[in-house]
């Protein structure tokens, strides 16, 4: 199959959906599939890149310029995409790259299915501080751009809830992001390895590390966890927080651990590299987070695949997710977050070897891939059914005999499926040729 993903974000942009994205991309090659990325410029990207990343034209977004939007190129992908034959378009980000996607599966006469990631209630302050678009315009904005795809997935039982108090009507599928196992199950990060980070940190023995992993931004609610460490502290006064990353809320971060008094324990290291990041949930104790805004957080799958338990503000994903309590603590009321690091401190029970491969098991990107591929299946069977349904309006014949002919012909799309699917080995990098080639043909 040819699977193309539209999306306004993607590396070396840092974010939820970008590893999402990449995630997705490389278990579906892994399924044999050929993937393409339609995205956004990038002034850190070089001019060679991987050639199955297709990048157009773009300028930073508006209040929230570690983002960009396409301006241009419309023709470009759909020549592009015209001459990779793609089998059904993937959007992954609404408005910009999401719309574009839509015209183009329209154009090819192709399914489009998307990922709705992002609640979007949570974002719209960084939009002219929301005096143009309120919380309550959300629902019919998402709807509008929802309501005539051929199929949503939705990351968690939140989005789905969501999405049906939204009145959203194409078909949704409940399918969590899988993880790379094999980059937080890490036999090669030694005690040596986690001991000396620990000492760089400034850690003594003695100390619980929790880890706050994230970009660094209000909705995140690092700041709940910073006024909740006084308290804790009057208890357990070797707690220490770590706040990994950065963006544009932490200078006030920093301005309230010192208005906290809080200097001695928490450090902030700000951007780490990628390869760091195993390591860092190797040497906490407990992977903490207060956001109310994630539709469902990788960050908490990274950390229980590191074997260190969650600390986080409870909701419907996390419900499904924290199953024992060797896995972490869930509150759900601010005012609770202290007593619930306290709870966690006394009362979590070591991981067992058993329960910790269940889980791994579930939140794999092995099983985020198949899961992906299976909806994308029905998403095409399903609109060719729709074809062959509106082309027997106008065949002659007794509704019977038009009704026998549809169940014949869809019946035989999944084995068209499979062998076209079987007929997609060719390599990757001989694209470039055939995307020129076809594009020289469409202009003659």
């Amino acid at each position: 199959m040819r699977i193309g993903l539209f999306t306004d974000t993607y590396f070396p942009q840092v974010s939820g959906v970008a590893t999402s994205i990449r995630t997705l991309k490389e278990e579906l090659e892994e399924l044999g599939h050929e993937v393409y990325i339609f995205t956004t410029t990038d002034k850190a990207v070089g001019r060679y890149e991987d050639p199955t990343i297709i990048r157009l034209p773009s300028v930073p977004f508006v209040s929230f310029t570690d983002r960009r939007v396409v301006y241009r190129g419309l023709m470009t992908s759909y020549r592009i995409a015209k001459a990779y034959q793609l089998d059904i378009i993937h959007t992954q980000t609404e408005f910009g790259m999401g719309n574009l996607g839509k015209l183009i599966g329209k154009a090819l006469r192709i399914p489009v299915v998307h990922t709705y990631h992002t609640q979007y209630e949570d974002y719209v302050d960084y939009i002219a501080k929301g005096k143009i678009i309120r919380p309550g315009m959300v629902k019919y904005i998402v709807r509008g751009y929802l309501n005539n795809l051929d199929g949503i997935i939705c990351p968690s039982r939140i989005v789905t809830n969501l999405l049906e108090g939204y009145e959203v009507k194409p078909v949704k599928r409940t399918i969590p992001t899988g993880i790379q196992l094999d980059q937080f199950v890490r036999d090669d990060i030694s005690q040596e390895d986690v001991d000396r980070l620990r000492q760089d940190l400034g850690f003594q023995p003695c100390d619980t590390m929790l880890l706050s992993l994230s970009r660094i931004s209000s909705e995140k609610n690092i700041q709940a966890i910073l006024a909740s460490l006084p308290e804790v502290l009057s208890e357990y006064p070797h707690v220490k927080l770590v706040v990994v990353g950065d963006g544009p809320y932490l200078t006030t971060l920093k301005q309230l651990t010192t208005q906290l008094g809080l200097e001695a324990s928490v450090i902030f290291t700000g951007m780490i590299d990628h390869n760091q990041v195993a390591l860092y949930y190797k040497a906490c104790d407990f992977f903490i987070s207060a956001s109310t805004s994630e539709t469902q957080g990788l960050t908490y799958t990274e950390a229980l695949a590191s074997g260190k338990p969650v600390i986080a503000h409870g909701n419907p994903y996390l419900d499904d997710l924290i199953t024992d309590k060797m896995f972490g603590t869930l509150y759900y009321d601010a005012r609770d977050l202290p007593a619930a690091i306290i709870d966690a401190l006394v009362s979590t029970p070591e991981m067992t070897q058993k329960h910790l491969t269940q889980k791994l098991n579930a939140i794999s990107a092995q099983q985020f891939g198949k899961a992906v591929y299976s909806f994308y299946l029905d998403a095409i069977i399903a609109k060719a059914a729709c074809r062959q349904y509106k082309y027997s309006l106008t065949m002659e014949g007794s509704p019977a005999d038009r009704s026998l002919q549809l169940v014949k012909q869809t019946a035989v799309l999944p084995v068209t499926l499979v062998k076209k699917t079987a007929t997609t080995s060719a390599k990757v990098f001989k694209a470039p040729i055939k995307v020129i080639t076809s594009i020289k043909d469409f202009l003659e």
